[in-house]
């Protein structure tokens, strides 16, 4: 009766009833253990569950090591009242490893790495009690974002857990979490036996960095072996697409989503999305985004970037107002993408409309393209001695794509005095790029300073500094 109240969240009959029961101990005949832990389970608050703490002191409950566990399981999860789980846990009196894995777990889980590796060590340091398969797994979770990976990799081996599959798959995933893809892929080969969790967490490290070939090409070994696609798998899949820019496959996969599933989740719909705008079909990216049931920043923020970077101002600007219209609050990515949109359409006080919105109402630092499309969008009205005020008066230190900007800029308006300046630190930048030589070449040429230009030709000649061909791609 009282696990029936439980599972239909009747939690006050269920309390009511609870109330009533004889101080028995748990190992009784007729107290059944299930019913306790279905209604710690279904607590729906702490004065609930600190009803049902009471009944345990009571009844001498406290003493059963899996019921005292359950409880600290239940105080960390309602509302993560973890100072009060932790204080239960460490009045128990007695823990073993199932206690401890719970509370390494729940901390690992919840976003405090460093409190889930600190009980780890001291269950190492003041107790008997030694880590077992489920343990490692859990700190290593902690790992990934306190990059400790590495201790722990190695007091795993000298533990003998080394040939464990549990533990080896967490170590591959946690050193795919760290970006250490090449750990991660020796340790992959190094397993006996591989699961498709492990295929696609090795798959989607190779698409996180970058690595779209490697990624693919294990892809097609997970197909060789039969794994089923699940919708992680095609997210990164799609991603891959995009990063190589292959839109007969990219089109292929959206299509295989389609014909499984007409109504693609958020994941894969904003995947979908960045694939065509990296495949510069903005009309299939939009169309996608307007069929998406739900939409986040991240949907908006592609194809705001999308149309900034095609050039299309009036596009990025509307879909940046709209997205401001539904109350969905900007990002770093999307003040990008309308930054890039003025900068194409020339619109210098709008741009600087938005990099000072983005300070100070979203609170948003400025990154390095923020700044470029900032001098991009100067060089190209022609504001050439503002954009270099701009950019030595930054905060961080110019790099080669706002710089190339304002070079660019000089280019095209022929101001020698300024592109001198720029292509000179340029060249001590970057000293083996022909570009910025050439670049300043041709600018003397064209003030008519060709003595300069040929001198200059000829030292780059000299130190056989020749521009590499170049080639279109996506």
């Amino acid at each position: 009766m009282r696990l029936a109240f439980g599972s239909s969240c009747y939690c006050r009959a269920a309390k009511n009833l609870l109330f009533r029961v004889t101080a028995r101990a748990l190992s009784g005949t007729t107290e059944n253990p299930n019913n306790l832990f279905s209604l710690l389970h279904q607590s729906p608050n702490v004065n609930h569950l600190r009803h049902l703490h009471a009944h345990l002191l009571r009844t001498s409950n406290y003493s059963n090591v899996v019921l005292s566990s359950k409880l600290v399981l239940a105080y960390s999860k309602l509302n993560h009242l973890f100072p009060t789980s932790l204080a239960v846990f460490w009045h128990m009196p007695h823990r073993n490893i199932f206690s401890w894995n719970i509370i390494i777990g729940e901390f690992s889980r919840s976003g405090f790495p460093s409190k889930s590796i600190d009980l780890f060590l001291r269950m190492w340091g003041e107790s008997s009690v030694r880590p077992d398969d489920f343990t490692l797994p859990l700190v290593l979770r902690a790992c990934s974002a306190s990059r400790l990976g590495g201790l722990v990799h190695v007091l795993s081996l000298k533990l003998g857990f080394g040939v464990s599959l549990y533990i080896s798959s967490a170590l591959v995933i946690m050193y795919v979490d760290l970006g250490e893809i090449l750990y991660a892929r020796k340790l992959f080969d190094e397993m006996p036996v591989r699961d498709s969790v492990l295929y696609t967490a090795m798959f989607g490290g190779y698409v996180q960095e970058g690595e779209a070939v490697l990624g693919l090409a294990l892809f097609r070994e997970m197909m060789c072996y039969g794994f089923s696609l699940d919708s992680v798998v095609m997210v990164s899949l799609v991603t891959a697409c995009g990063q190589l820019g292959t839109l007969k496959h990219g089109k292929s996969v959206h299509g295989w989503c389609i014909r499984r599933c007409p109504c693609l989740g958020l994941n894969l719909g904003n995947a979908v999305v960045d694939m065509y705008v990296k495949c510069s079909k903005l009309v299939y990216a939009h169309r996608v985004f307007v069929e998406m049931p739900t939409r986040d920043v991240i949907s908006w923020s592609s194809l705001v970037l999308g149309y900034g970077l095609d050039g299309d101002v009036v596009m990025s600007v509307k879909l940046f107002d709209e997205m401001l219209e539904q109350g969905i609050e900007p990002n770093a990515v999307t003040f990008l993408g309308v930054l890039s949109a003025c900068a194409h359409g020339g619109l210098v006080d709008k741009s600087w409309l938005y990099f000072r919105q983005m300070q100070e109402e979203y609170k948003i630092v400025p990154e390095l393209k923020h700044y470029a499309s900032m001098a991009d969008c100067m060089a190209r009205a022609g504001l050439l001695e503002e954009a270099e005020k701009f950019m030595e008066e930054m905060p961080v230190e110019a790099d080669e794509a706002v710089m190339g900007a304002v070079l660019s800029g000089c280019k095209v308006y022929g101001n020698v005095q300024v592109g001198e300046r720029v292509a000179k630190k340029l060249i001590q930048l970057k000293p083996g790029k022909a570009g910025y030589y050439v670049t300043l070449a041709g600018l003397y040429t064209a003030a008519g300073r060709f003595d300069e230009a040929e001198s200059l030709r000829q030292w780059m000649k000299d130190k056989q500094i020749s521009k590499v061909p170049g080639c279109s791609s996506i």
